[in-house]
């Protein structure tokens, strides 16, 4: 069963830092375009974070820039989101994709408080 299954996550304070990783299992994702997305509560779900596969390419939505960073490992196939500064805006539930589409993470809820 080819599986993305998220770990990281959890309540912090404005200004802290967290980092979520998002493992493949079932098959590799060496060669996969890999992307962060969230979902706030009544909003739609929106872009984060995208990585090529080899790592040399990176882009971030507006909001997050200067503040997240996305970075994988192949040899682990997996994929990192590093959150600093963050911001309780930031509150949501994050989720790891392939480019396609065709794999999601569980989500992983991430709060940051005022």
């Amino acid at each position: 069963q080819v599986q993305l299954v998220q770990s990281g996550g959890g309540l912090v304070q404005a200004g802290g830092s967290l980092r979520l990783s998002c493992a493949g299992s079932g098959r590799s994702f060496s060669t996969d375009d890999m992307g962060w997305y969230r979902q706030a509560p009544g909003k739609e779900r929106e872009f984060v974070a995208a990585i090529s596969w080899s790592g040399d390419d990176t882009n971030y939505a507006d909001s997050v820039k200067g503040r997240f960073t996305i970075s994988r490992d192949n040899a682990k196939n997996t994929v990192y989101l590093q959150m600093n500064s963050l911001k309780p805006e930031d509150s949501a539930i994050y989720y790891c994709t392939d480019s396609g589409g065709d794999y999601w993470g569980q989500g992983t809820q991430v709060t940051v408080s005022s």
